[in-house]
């Protein structure tokens, strides 16, 4: 893999606080799915808590984007953690006391609709402590963070809650939280870019608007939406987990994908030579979904591992070649609110996917709800290659050689291939 990066003491410092946030968050995110679910019996009800999260979330992610472009991204980063390390000793205080279903989604609400207001900080801080060239190694090294986090984080989480309950599982997500906390705060600070717009309502209506003119940026976010509605049968692995083995098997569900991620990402030199991004990113979501379908057709465990693991290996592969776009091609003043509606492309698509799972299971059974989501993934991620065609086509050695002789606030619709007007979903 390609380090150079890490010669950055910022990025080292940044890279170091999502890492060991990361893995924290993902205890909760393990334990909280399984807590509803012992509390209620019901995959219904934990698919629910992907439609709790993600009101607050479209509720607050605009805003945080619009504040990442106008306000100190560190700060907002900071105050943030604060605030969500509260809500996992909330929820260590609650499986201390006792709780109702209630409770924990309105918990549940307020730590999404706080991830909210940091993610767009967090994903648009990078940019501004490396250069510009090592952005596709950062892309790959954020898919090895991600994936180990998968990895560890579910496979901790599960180990913790089967062997010391749910209180210590959500304290370690709090100490994880205080690390993360002691690395933001030697980073430099990051002001915002010179002219920098106040936060406005119009503000947010113009990164809109330029999303709407960059058709591959808008492929990025769709697919990715389609993948994980249809194809995240995540709030099913509490009773998949039931039936073969219990929690610490609910710990290897949760990790298998991370584990292909991981694989991909660290064979995954051979990636800057691919120029067509967009075409990348269908192939990948094309074998999440056939992988998907693979996995809601097993019976036992080990085969059920290693599709899911399949599916992280492709979904690592399109997370590189959408951060590289995104990083590559954003202009840093539009970065804070271009990061928002990413965010809420790839986080609503899961807590809805949960949702659409848990109501699917509900009705006609787990198998059916995850061999159909699958299915409808490798639909939806076609139907998108024909309505997006600018998508498919997107070349970025194109887009290179064209804003090479550009100043960073052109057009760069255009750049990549196209009258942006004509480009629009």
């Amino acid at each position: 893999m390609d380090l150079t990066p890490f010669r950055n003491r910022d990025y080292r410092l940044l890279y170091a606080a999502q890492s060991v946030s990361l893995i924290g968050s993902m205890l909760t995110y393990v334990a909280l799915p399984y807590q509803m679910y012992r509390l209620t019996g019901s995959s219904l009800s934990v698919g629910l808590l992907g439609l709790v999260e993600l009101v607050p979330l479209l509720a607050t992610a605009f805003i945080g984007g619009v504040m990442a472009d106008a306000v100190d991204r560190r700060r907002i980063a900071i105050v943030t953690d604060v605030a969500l390390a509260a809500g996992s000793a909330t929820l260590a205080l609650i499986a201390i006391r006792g709780a109702s279903a209630s409770l924990l989604y309105l918990v549940a609400a307020w730590m999404s609709a706080v991830g909210g207001l940091q993610r767009p900080a967090i994903e648009s801080l990078l940019p501004r402590l490396i250069e510009k060239r090592e952005l596709p190694a950062a892309a790959s090294l954020a898919i090895v963070r991600g994936s180990v986090g998968m990895i560890a984080g579910p496979a901790i989480g599960g180990l913790l809650i089967a062997s010391t309950g749910l209180t210590v599982t959500y304290l370690v997500d709090v100490a994880s939280y205080a690390v993360s906390l002691v690395c933001l705060g030697i980073i430099r600070a990051v002001p915002p870019a010179v002219g920098a717009e106040r936060p406005s309502v119009a503000a947010v209506i113009e990164g809109f608007k330029y999303a709407s003119s960059r058709q591959e940026l808008i492929g990025t976010y769709v697919v990715d939406f389609v993948a994980m509605v249809f194809g995240m049968p995540l709030a099913l692995f509490p009773a998949i987990s039931d039936r073969l083995g219990g929690p610490s098997v609910l710990g290897l569900l949760y990790a298998a994908p991370a584990v292909g991620a991981l694989g991909a990402s660290l064979t995954g030199r051979w990636t800057p030579r691919v120029h067509r991004h967009g075409l990348a990113v269908m192939l990948s979501a094309t074998v999440w979904g056939l992988a998907i379908v693979g996995f809601g057709l097993c019976q036992t465990l080990w085969p059920a591992l290693v599709y899911l693991a399949i599916a992280g290996g492709a979904d690592g592969i399109s997370g590189i070649f959408r951060m590289t776009m995104w990083n590559e091609t954003i202009p840093d003043t539009l970065r804070g609110r271009l990061a928002s509606i990413e965010m809420v492309s790839y986080m609503s698509g899961p807590l809805l996917g949960h949702l659409e799972a848990g109501a699917v299971a509900a009705a006609f059974g787990v198998m059916a709800s995850v061999v159909s989501g699958g299915a409808l993934c490798v639909a939806g991620v076609l139907a998108c290659g024909v309505w997006l065609p600018q998508f498919v086509r997107y070349d970025a050695r194109r887009f290179r050689r064209l804003a090479s002789d550009r100043d960073d606030g052109i057009d760069l619709g255009r750049a990549a291939g196209g009258n942006p007007a004509a480009q629009g979903g």
